[in-house]
């Protein structure tokens, strides 16, 4: 006996498989992608941490009329901060700067400006992270900028 030109009906148990296994991948996919995003957010506060302060040690350049060179360093530590908090606008008033004037390191003679910025990403996250992620995040984002500065052009 010859069958009919009709293709052969699928059995009822195979209906819906494509439906469990997506519901199984899905939340593996989301995971990757959600990761793969809360890194990129990540990365930009990081870059722009890093400009911030790069752009407050060059501000620390500028002349600040003082009639001491501790003034002149104060006044340009305090400019140096005002104008990396400006510079990390986007993140808010989260981030934190501490600029201090010492003796470089490398060379005694010379006064250095260090600019320091800090966001306490555990505190203030800028995506909501998901609890098992939350361990391969880092608690602080900080960045460091250092300007060697002549006392002789100070004042």
């Amino acid at each position: 006996m010859k069958r009919s030109g009709r293709p052969p009906r699928k059995r009822a148990r195979s209906a819906g498989n494509a439906a469990v296994e997506f519901a199984l991948v899905f939340p593996l996919l989301f995971l990757v992608l959600y990761g793969i995003v809360t890194y990129s957010v990540l990365f930009v506060a990081q870059q722009s941490l890093t400009l911030a302060a790069e752009e407050g040690a060059r501000a620390a350049l500028n002349y600040q009329s003082a009639a001491s060179v501790a003034g002149a360093l104060s006044a340009r530590s305090s400019n140096a901060c005002n104008v990396a908090n400006q510079s990390a606008g986007w993140l808010g008033a989260y981030a934190q700067c501490a600029a201090q004037a010492q003796n470089c390191s490398y060379d005694g003679a010379m006064s250095c400006v260090q600019v320091t910025l800090t966001y306490d990403y555990a505190a203030h996250p800028i995506v909501p992270t998901l609890p098992l992620l939350s361990l391969a995040l880092p608690q602080t984002l900080s960045s460091v900028a250092t300007v060697q500065l002549d006392p002789e052009n100070l004042l």
